[in-house]
């Protein structure tokens, strides 16, 4: 067994979404890192330049779609552009999506569908636009980042939650209808450093988030891409419609 080729990306092209800044940035480098080319998806086009430059760097190519991935217009920009200027499809990584914590008294229904919509359609109609392009190319990959709020009881986090639980249902359906030639697989991260943590991040939460951690500390964007590349790569070729957790071992918000 070669257990370098197990990993590596070389040959695929890959879409990331949300991929500008935190985990989204840290995907489309370890995939470009192990041998693929990448689309870059986010709304800043300052954060996608900086990505890219770092992705050729690397000698590998890198394009930008700036826009709202919820939006269809925006879907089918990135799908053409990748298959115009990239050559082809075979890996998406939906990354964008999130939400706060919501008060159940005062969330609006319009409010509670916003969340599931933006958490839940995007990764839906991404994947049906690019199974086509994937089945083209022989097969694909894709990976769906989801949370721990999935399966995690708590307070004030009931709209969250329910998407992305919604969002691991659905990775597990959409495998069932597109294998064989393509796997659909989903992570839930953790408690991960990133930019959108660090202001409720106080010195003492931290402390007690990493006391309660089975592994000491709480995860970098950087544990959940090497995720991302295992679930996208060969190693992974007989794993279709599963949840990963990488989340330091925690079973229990300590939030």
């Amino acid at each position: 067994m070669n257990t370098s080729m197990l990993f590596s990306m070389h040959g695929q092209v890959a879409i990331v979404t949300g991929a500008g800044k935190g985990i989204g940035r840290a995907c489309a480098l370890a995939l470009a890192g192990a041998g693929a080319d990448v689309a870059l998806c986010a709304r800043t086009q300052s954060d996608l330049d900086s990505v890219a430059g770092e992705i050729r760097a690397m000698g590998r190519r890198a394009i930008t779609v700036a826009g709202d991935i919820s939006e269809a217009a925006a879907q089918d920009a990135v799908v053409a552009r990748t298959l115009a200027e990239l050559g082809k499809i075979t890996i998406l990584i939906n990354n964008a999506g999130g939400a706060g914590p919501n008060n159940p008294l005062k969330m609006t229904g319009d409010d509670l569908v916003r969340v599931l919509a933006w958490n839940v359609v995007p990764a839906y109609t991404l994947i049906q636009k690019t199974i086509p392009a994937m089945r083209d190319a022989g097969g694909g990959a894709v990976v769906n980042i989801s949370s721990v709020a999935a399966r995690y009881a708590q307070k004030s986090f009931s709209a969250y939650g329910a998407a992305k639980a919604a969002l691991n249902q659905l990775t597990r359906n959409l495998a069932q209808d597109f294998g064989p030639l393509v796997r659909i697989n989903a992570i839930e991260p953790g408690t991960i450093l990133t930019d959108a943590l660090a202001p409720f991040l106080t010195p003492e939460r931290r402390e007690r988030m990493e006391k309660t951690t089975p592994l000491g500390r709480l995860g970098q964007p950087e544990d959940i891409a090497a995720a991302v590349l295992f679930l996208s790569s060969p190693a992974s070729s007989w794993i279709t419609g599963k949840v990963l957790g990488v989340d330091g071992g925690l079973e229990a918000p300590n939030f």
